[in-house]
């Protein structure tokens, strides 16, 4: 029998189809190669050396501050948070500054969770609505060669999944520094043909913050799955909601003169609520021969916003504003795939389709005094639908050769209805993306991959429609193309030559028709020049004994305007360099735990490169016992050497209630102090 460590590491190694990676393919269909045993053996089966399972006895030895830094669990991906920590996360992939989530395709449970034509941020990521504990799976995958994912995956793609049971009733509490404490009760019993997985979490955090954040989510999740019809039915619900108040970016004048500290404010009514409730049904099964899968989903979404990051460019009023976004999704995803032979080759071919459509009643930005409207800049309805179709080909041609050939179609429709008669209209597009993989091997034990396909990310509808700057209502604005093309292309290798070690390098590159870039005075993205990156990714994974696990991974990117401008030509916020290495520890005698380090490197904050951020390093340490077979104690510290570097840095004018002019300066939100958290845990 292995250890929980030894199928972590084997499973870690597990290679999806690339059908099965997509955002929306439900679990029933995943068609899993796994190394067993040790990590000396590949499988053949892989698109590009970039790929990923990351599994739940992995993900149970990460010290984790926030929810969203599960998504760290992904080679190369940085998670900081700029403001309350009810607010999405900021993320970091392949040398963009994702802001929210725009080029980050993420779903859970096959359901897509990125809200285009967002208030706050096109492509929107908040993933504090799941449950870390009911995780079974993390599959990644980087780059534009994947027929099943579509718009946002350009940077990457990042699907989550629960368990569908427990192994028995679950029952955590947990309390720490700066009044944080969490409860969360979980169970799947067998109900009739079927398991009932339920769960019910609670959190409290005040932060390190001067201002109390008050912080307050509770989440519910319940799934019905049973064999029916020659495959696996489930319907699942989901609930979240969320308040807190916000600690945004501060300016460092006024922290270098003494106004402020590190961990103060400048508006102490900034604030957010949020809230996210779904339900969704799937079944995967046989038909026709073939693996068919089948996903239907509906989300209710809101969020409500108060944000300050140029505090009194206007001294009689201050800068406050509020971003309102209040949708309902609707949505669902078929594919089918099956092996046939022609040509006197195995050929695999997956084909499916997707449509969803989101509507959104008001995407509203308000001028506000201590969270009061008294302006309204722009106030919108949109309805935005997608419908695509896509379909690959896997050709073995020998057994050490293979191809991959994809196509995929997507078709956009944006209706904006907005405050402003000028600025509403309708607008439509439509992009085809071929996709190519070629893999050569494995020869001992060393895996080839060539990788070229297209992508794309869809601009804020609003912005497809616009004819005037909604805050004079005369200055002419140039509408914005609904979408954007990206090309990416991969050489990579992946091998196990080494007993029990796993090494993969890829040399990438991806250039973008648009850019999207945060603006500090309105807090949202826009769309801006062309840009190409390129980069290096090298990734290792060790299973010294079994009951140890080392990982690590280094990125190395360079990212560029294509288009010349007196301004410069750098991306604000593109990071170069990112590392980080891990430890994870089961051992027998019961002692378990793991050790985190992590490091990403300077950005420019202005496109002429005069102005850098400055590296940011954390470490974080997590030691615990279990307690016979039901119980587990453990303690948590995160940032344990106190590090005073930040979460993140922006450039861009500001006004103190002090001074009678707007003033460039870096704003930044700091890394969290040293912080103890202690958990016990027991299943009964």
């Amino acid at each position: 029998m292995r250890s929980s460590m030894e199928c972590a590491m084997a499973a870690s190694l597990t290679v999806v189809s690339a059908a099965a990676l997509a955002g929306g393919i439900p679990t029933a269909v995943l068609e899993e190669v796994t190394v067993t045993g040790k990590l000396d053996r590949l499988t053949g089966s892989s698109v590009a050396a970039n790929q990923g399972v990351v599994t739940h006895e992995q993900l149970d030895l990460r010290p984790v501050l926030r929810t969203g830094e599960l998504m760290e669990a992904v080679p190369g991906l940085i998670v900081t948070q700029h403001s309350g920590d009810g607010k999405a996360n900021q993320y970091f992939l392949r040398g963009f500054n994702l802001d929210h989530g725009t080029d980050l395709a993420t779903s859970v449970n096959g359901v897509p969770v990125n809200m285009p034509t967002h208030g706050h941020g096109q492509g929107y990521t908040d993933i504090n609505f799941v449950i870390p504990e009911l995780v079974e799976s993390i599959a990644y995958r980087k780059g534009t060669y994947y027929a099943e994912t579509g718009n946002f995956s350009a940077a990457g793609a990042v699907d989550m999944r629960y368990r569908s049971k427990l192994e028995a009733p679950l029952f955590v509490m947990e309390g720490g520094t700066d009044d944080y404490y969490r409860g969360l009760l979980a169970a799947s019993p067998q109900v009739g043909p079927g398991i009932l997985l339920t769960a019910l979490d609670y959190a409290h955090t005040d932060g390190p913050w001067e201002l109390e954040e008050n912080f307050r989510k509770l989440n519910g999740f319940v799934r019905y799955s049973q064999p029916l019809a020659a495959g696996q039915f489930s319907i699942s619900a989901q609930g979240y909601d969320g308040d807190w108040r916000s600690t945004d970016q501060i300016p460092q004048r006024a922290v270098d003169a003494g106004q402020l500290g590190r961990f103060g404010n400048i508006d102490p009514t900034d604030a957010g609520s949020s809230h996210r409730y779904g339900i969704s049904v799937d079944w995967g099964g046989v038909v026709g021969g073939g693996q068919m899968t089948a996903l239907l989903y509906a989300v209710d979404y809101e969020l409500n916003l108060f944000s300050n990051f140029t505090y009194c460019v206007d001294p009689v009023n201050g800068d406050q504003f509020e971003q309102l976004d209040d949708r309902r999704v609707h949505g669902g995803e078929v594919a089918w795939r099956d092996s046939f032979e022609a040509l006197s080759r195995l050929q695999t071919l997956t084909v499916g389709v997707q449509v969803r459509s989101d509507d959104i009643g008001n995407v509203g930005l308000y001028r506000t005094i201590r969270g009061e409207r008294f302006e309204t800049i722009r106030e919108d309805s949109v309805r935005q639908v997608s419908y695509a179709a896509y379909a690959s080909v896997e050709t073995r041609w020998s057994d050490v050769v293979h191809t991959t050939v994809g196509l995929r179609g997507d078709y956009f429709d944006f209706d904006v209805d907005a405050n402003r008669l000028e600025n509403s209209g309708t607008a439509s597009d439509s992009i085809v993306s071929p996709k190519f993989a070629l893999v050569l091997g494995p020869w001992s034990e060393t895996e080839f991959f060539v990788d070229v396909g297209k992508g794309f990310h869809s601009n804020d509808a609003r912005a497809t429609t616009i004819r005037v700057d909604p805050n004079d209502g005369v200055t002419p604005v140039a509408r914005a193309d609904p979408l954007v093309d990206a090309l990416g292309a991969d050489l990579g290798v992946r091998t196990a030559i080494i007993p029990n070690l796993q090494l993969s390098a890829s040399l990438w590159s991806l250039e973008l028709d648009s850019e999207l870039l945060f603006v500090g005075d309105a807090g949202t993205t826009e769309a801006s020049r062309g840009s190409e990156r390129y980069g290096v990714e090298i990734a290792a994974i060790w299973n010294p004994v079994h009951w140890l696990i080392i990982d690590g991974d280094l990125a190395w990117s360079q990212a560029r305007f294509t288009d010349d401008d007196p301004a410069g030509n750098r991306i604000p916020g593109a990071i170069e360099d990112v590392a980080s290495l891990g430890v994870a520890v089961d051992h027998p005698s019961g002692w378990f735990g793991g050790l985190r380090f992590r490091y990403f490197g300077e950005a420019p904050l202005i496109e002429d490169d005069s102005v850098r951020s400055e590296p940011t390093t954390l470490v974080n340490l997590e030691a615990g016992y279990r307690i016979g077979k039901s119980w587990r104690l453990s303690a948590a510290l995160y940032n344990v050497f106190d590090s005073t570097d930040n979460d993140i840095t922006y450039f861009y004018e500001s006004q103190l209630a002090n001074e009678s002019a707007p003033v460039e300066d870096i704003h930044f939100h700091p890394v969290e102090p040293r912080t103890v958290r202690v958990t016990l845990r027991t299943s009964f």
